[in-house]
């Protein structure tokens, strides 16, 4: 039995080495290190900054009325255009016509007292002057008339103000233009006591509309008078429109501790596509070049070290800035002036001439060996190919 026992020892611990010599023999992996190159060329390098905002009328003006009354015509509604001085609204006037006619009256009885006051005035100075009343019934005279002649003044002042108030009651459009909304309808009172009554809002010029952005106090500095800009709207995703930028606004909002400034940017609307209210995404071009030579920026970046360039040797230079290129088993920095960027490509201002070819990147590639010929025994323990067993089975 002890015998035996050894036997299949034996076996087992030749099993085990065959194994582990078969899982060894596997197929390697060899790392092969290239370099990505590319050309210096032109480009166009454009930094911008984005926001949203509302589509506005550039001048809109909201209508209302000075006195309280009945709405008793309206004239426009909706989309309807208007002209300056048109009327568009008339309140009742019954009211207004009898506080015109009052103050009227209370006029005439002040002049009426006006008229005596100013006779018995002429006949007291004259009996003064001949000594036949005091000085103090003169004077009582004089004063009765001064005072009669300030109510005059006064009647007069409210009757114009009455028929100021009447005229009020026609409501008529202050700018040509079209109506964007209406608050009233025939029939309802408006009260103007506290505050004025909004009765419709007129936009004077829906071809030429405007873009209020908010801009977030980072980037308000970048933000110049003119700068291109373009927006889309939800409306017409398929369409982007252009404008400039025309003011920056100093006065900053505050909400949920986030500062921003309004920037108000033109928006021509030839089309009539853009509507008051439509939220835009804007997009401010902050700077741009056009067509200058440039290189990408990972270029900037890259630095070779001994242990990814092999063989080939590293000549250095003492610039800050600089690019790598190949020169034969040589990889040699270049140095370099830079100028604008937008994060992919960098505006080369000094050190490069277009054409050239740098190194953006070191492309590492796995390539499998061969296995040696001595590897090429199967363990005798592994599976067959099923190719060969199906063939077995056919026979």
């Amino acid at each position: 039995m002890k015998k035996i026992s050894k036997i299949w020892l034996f076996v087992a611990l030749i099993v085990l080495v065959a194994l582990a010599a078969w899982l060894l023999s596997g197929n390697k992996k060899k790392e092969e290190v290239s370099f990505v190159t590319e050309k210096v060329a032109p480009a166009n390098i454009q930094n911008s900054i984005t926001a949203t905002g509302t589509i506005e009328p550039v001048t809109s003006v909201t209508v209302g009325t000075q006195v309280s009354g009945i709405v008793s015509k309206l004239y426009v509604d909706y989309n309807s255009i208007v002209k300056k001085g048109q009327v568009i609204a008339e309140l009742d006037r019954t009211n207004l016509i009898s506080e015109l006619n009052t103050t009227k009256a209370n006029l005439n009885s002040a002049q009426s007292s006006l008229n005596y006051q100013l006779s018995n005035y002429n006949r007291y100075k004259t009996l003064y002057e001949k000594g036949l009343v005091s000085a103090d019934e003169y004077e009582s005279a004089r004063l009765s008339y001064q005072q009669a002649s300030q109510q005059v003044a006064t009647a007069k002042e409210n009757v114009r103000k009455a028929q100021t108030n009447l005229g009020y009651a026609t409501i008529t459009s202050p700018i040509d233009g079209i109506v964007l909304s209406k608050s009233v309808e025939e029939g309802q009172t408006v009260a103007a006591s506290f505050s004025t009554p909004e009765l419709f809002t007129i936009a004077q010029d829906l071809t030429n509309m405007q873009v209020v952005a908010d801009i977030d106090e980072a980037d308000i500095g970048d933000v110049k008078e003119g700068e291109r800009v373009s927006f889309t709207v939800d409306a017409y995703p398929d369409d982007t429109f252009t404008g400039a930028v025309k003011q920056v606004r100093q006065q900053a909002t505050t909400t949920n501790n986030v500062v921003t400034y309004e920037v108000v940017i033109s928006a021509p609307n030839k089309d009539l596509k853009l509507k008051p209210g439509l939220t835009a995404s804007v997009t401010i071009f902050t700077a741009e070049r056009q067509g200058v030579l440039s290189v990408p920026s990972k270029a900037l970046r890259f630095t070779p070290t001994k242990e990814t360039v092999g063989k080939m040797k590293i000549i250095d230079c003492n610039g800050k800035t600089k690019v790598w290129t190949i020169d034969g088993m040589n990889i040699r920095a270049i140095p370099v002036n830079t100028g604008m960027t937008d994060g992919i490509h960098t505006q080369i201002t000094k050190g490069l001439q277009e054409g050239q070819e740098i190194i953006t990147e070191i492309k590492v590639v796995e390539n499998e060996e061969m296995p040696q010929a001595g590897n090429n025994e199967r363990s005798p323990f592994a599976p067959g190919p099923r190719n060969r067993n199906r063939s077995n089975n056919k026979r």
